[in-house]
C-alpha cells in the first residue's frame, strides 16, 4: 500500500478562528472528514486517514477549536454551537457533502449538524463510541483523567504513565515520540496536553445530552449512519446502542471486540475495516438511508 504524505490544510471557523487539518488523497474524490474526541488531536486518525485515501477518498483530519494546532477560543468558551458552526464552515468548503467520522465529541458534533442544525450537510456519518446518550460514570472517568493532566507533567515518561493508568488495557508504547504530537513543552519546563483546559469549565455538550437535544437530533438524521462501539466501552453500553438504532433505524452497527471508548486507538484494524466498508457503500449509493430503502 502506498504511504501517503499529509498536505497541511487551514480552514476558518465560525468566528474567524484558524482550524488546522491534514488532507490525504485526491481532492476531487468523495471527502471524508475525521473529527477527534475531546482532548485529542487530528493525529488520532493517521492510519485510518491514509487507508481511506488509498481507497480513493479525500480524507481530512481536523483539529477542533481549542485542540492541537487550531486556535483557542479568545473568550475561553467551548459550547456545542461553536463547534457545530466551525464544522459546518469546513463542510461547506467541500465541493460535495462529506462522510463525517466523529469520535466522542466529534461524533456529537456530526450528529447535531446533520440531525438538528443543517440536514443534508453530510453524505453519511460514522459515530465512534458515541450516541444520543452516555453512561455518566464513563464520562466522569474521562473528565477526571483530563482534569488530572491540567497541571502538566515533568516529563513525557510521566505523561505516558498517566495514560497507562487510564488505558490499563493497552500495552505501554516502547517509544514516547508519538506523545510529542499531543503535548506542548512550555517555558516552565513542563509538558501540557495540546488542548485548552478552559473547555472543561465552559462546555455545554453534557447539558444538551441530558436535556434530550441529541436524542431529537438522532431522530432527524436521514442519511446513512454507522455506529462503531467498543465492546468494553463504559461510555456507550449495549442498551444505549439499541436505543440509538431505534431512533435511527437505518443505522448499521459494528461492535468491536477488545476495544473500549477509544476504538480507533484500541483496535485500529477492525475499526478501519468497518469505516472503509461504510464509505464504499456511501460512495456507491448502496448504504441505507431513510430517504431510500435498504437494497435487497
Amino acid at each position: 500500500m502506498e504511504t501517503l504524505q499529509a498536505t497541511r490544510r487551514s480552514f476558518r471557523g465560525a468566528h474567524g478562528n484558524l482550524l488546522a487539518g491534514d488532507a490525504y488523497g485526491d481532492p476531487a474524490a468523495l471527502p471524508v472528514l475525521l473529527l477527534h474526541g475531546g482532548g485529542q488531536t487530528r493525529h488520532a486518525w493517521g492510519a485510518t486517514a491514509r487507508t481511506l485515501a488509498n481507497d480513493g477518498f479525500h480524507t481530512i483530519a481536523l483539529d477542533l477549536r481549542g485542540h492541537g494546532e487550531s486556535d483557542w477560543a479568545p473568550d475561553g468558551r467551548y459550547v456545542a454551537a461553536h463547534y457545530i458552526e466551525d464544522v459546518d464552515r469546513v463542510v461547506r468548503s467541500f465541493a460535495r457533502p462529506p462522510v463525517v467520522v466523529g469520535a466522542s465529541r466529534g461524533g456529537m458534533i456530526a450528529l447535531a449538524l446533520e440531525g438538528a442544525e443543517r440536514p443534508g450537510a453530510t453524505a453519511g456519518i460514522v459515530l465512534v463510541d458515541v450516541a444520543h446518550d452516555a453512561r455518566e460514570d464513563g464520562i466522569a472517568r474521562i473528565v477526571d483523567f483530563m482534569v488530572a493532566g491540567t497541571a502538566g507533567f515533568a516529563s513525557l515518561g510521566d505523561a505516558a504513565d498517566a495514560i497507562s493508568g487510564y488505558l490499563s488495557h493497552r500495552k505501554r508504547p516502547a517509544s514516547l515520540e508519538g506523545l510529542r504530537k499531543n503535548l506542548r513543552l512550555r517555558d516552565d519546563g513542563r509538558w501540557y496536553w495540546h488542548w485548552d483546559p478552559r473547555m472543561l469549565q465552559t462546555g455545554d455538550i453534557g447539558e444538551r445530552r441530558r436535556t434530550g437535544y441529541f436524542e431529537r437530533a438522532a431522530r432527524g438524521v436521514d442519511v446513512p449512519v454507522l455506529l462503531v462501539r467498543g465492546r468494553d466501552s463504559d461510555v456507550v453500553d449495549e442498551a444505549i446502542a439499541r436505543e440509538l438504532r431505534a431512533l435511527v433505524p437505518q443505522a448499521s452497527y459494528v461492535d468491536v471486540a477488545g476495544a473500549q471508548h477509544m476504538v480507533a486507538g484500541d483496535e485500529n484494524d477492525a475499526f478501519t475495516t468497518a469505516v472503509r466498508a461504510f464509505c464504499r457503500e456511501v460512495a456507491a449509493g448502496t448504504a441505507p438511508g431513510r430517504s431510500a430503502p435498504t437494497p435487497s
